[in-house]
């Protein structure tokens, strides 16, 4: 499907001509440049993304393709990438084994770049067509107008959101003809896929939740911490171990028990006044998207401070990220506000997944990084209450935190890839 294009538009309304710095303000770049950055960072994954139908007539190999899926008759659609093995002529090979497919659903503030260290290693594995999609209104999908329904309660809050991901990505399934898929979704899109499986299981094949955000139910005290200036904090309690302790877990519990305790205080008064504040803006709906594009002419810088944490990247790589990131924070705001009407100021779920996860029908995985500030235990309660018989996992991923794909790709890639392979071989 060709590119959709694109106006480019001011993220900032009109101003006068006389405030001229205000010409340094970031603007919504067109479908084409997006691209050319969206190309620029997929080329650092060695993908060969085709831009025409005879080159990828005459691969050999995988075929990596950007796509733009139409979803509806009102101009929507999600962008995503696809990597598909090639047809075998049927002489060659009358009875090929079926074909997989692998479908791909990034976080918040994310899209389906940030999974570019893991494209090449997932593409290989054989009879495996790999999907990667930016959720409606997110990454280079289109931005349809997103309207919160946080005056209507908190049910109905939650259940607008819930479905306007959830039911795209099934529109999207059922326009590219996928029959049933490998579903795995990392942070927020892992809240979404597991969703999503517990609404359509006859459509996934294998369930796979990459540190799924909105899992436990708060703490009791929680509400009081909030109005104390207490944020999120990273849960150190352990819960009882998986039903299958696999060599990452150990690992990843060995690594935690030799750190040592972090010395806590309480707040400063300056950090509840901002906690309260960001607290004020997350219930009314605003995002860091919102921050970036309200930045002008320093979003840049904010994205740069941001991606310059991932220090196990390359410098070339970092300058690629940054640059993706920053097009597709500063494109008009839409589903991104969505966050703040399944999530409560502090990361917990308004409708926990833990209390809804026990009736899934589908096999499940669950990885998260040793360093996540997401905690496991919430994906080990959900094994434990899971009622149907269905083969559950649970990896810890060393050396990682919550982006555990980018930070330690080639233990992800092999985890993975292993449950790819329990399918297919």
């Amino acid at each position: 499907m060709a590119s959709k294009p694109e106006a480019v538009q001011p993220v900032w309304g009109a101003v006068p001509s006389a405030f001229s710095l205000l010409r340094l303000w970031p603007r919504a770049a067109s479908t084409k440049d997006d691209h050319q950055r969206e190309l620029g960072l997929l080329a650092e994954s060695g993908l060969n993304v085709v831009t025409s139908p005879e080159l990828q007539q005459n691969s050999t190999g995988p075929v990596a393709e950007l796509l733009d899926v139409d979803i509806d008759d009102a101009g929507n659609y999600i962008h995503t990438l696809a990597i598909r093995q090639p047809a075998k002529p049927a002489a060659e090979s009358p009875e090929s084994p079926p074909r997989h497919s692998l479908v791909l659903t990034h976080g918040y503030f994310t899209g389906i770049g940030f999974y570019f260290r893991n494209y090449h290693e997932l593409s290989q594995v054989p009879n495996w067509d790999v999907y990667s999609i930016d959720w409606l209104g997110m990454g280079r999908s289109s931005r349809p107008a997103y309207h919160s329904r946080r005056g209507d309660g908190e049910d109905a809050r939650v259940a607008h959101a819930e479905s306007f991901f959830v039911e795209s990505l099934e529109e999207w399934r059922q326009r590219l003809g996928i029959e049933r898929m490998t579903l795995c979704g990392h942070s927020f899109g892992g809240y979404m896929s597991a969703l999503y499986a517990l609404k359509y299981p006859d459509r996934v094949e294998k369930l796979v939740l990459v540190s799924p955000i909105g899992i436990p139910e708060a703490p009791p005290d929680f509400d009081e911490k909030l109005r104390q200036g207490y944020g999120p904090a990273r849960r150190r309690g352990r819960a009882s171990p998986p039903s299958e302790r696999t060599p990452e877990y150990e690992a990843a519990e060995a690594a935690e028990a030799a750190e040592p305790a972090s010395k806590s205080g309480g707040p400063s008064r300056t950090q509840i006044m901002w906690f309260r504040l960001a607290m004020n803006l997350w219930e009314r709906n605003f995002t860091p998207q919102w921050v970036v594009r309200s930045a002008g002419p320093l979003s840049r810088r904010l994205i740069d401070m941001y991606v310059g944490r991932f220090t196990w990247l390359s410098e070339l790589q970092r300058s690629a990220l940054a640059a993706y990131a920053h097009q597709i924070s500063v494109l008009p705001g839409s589903s991104e506000s969505a966050l703040g009407d399944i999530l409560r100021p502090g990361a917990f779920a308004r409708r926990p997944l833990v209390n809804r996860l026990h009736a899934l029908a589908v096999p499940t995985v669950f990885m998260y990084g040793a360093n996540d500030w997401v905690d496991f235990t919430g994906g080990e309660q959900v094994i434990r209450r899971i009622t149907a018989n269905v083969d559950t996992r649970l990896f810890r991923i060393p050396r990682a935190g919550h982006n555990l794909h980018l930070e330690n790709a080639a233990d992800f890639n092999r985890v993975l890839v292993g449950e790819m392979r329990a399918i297919s071989d």
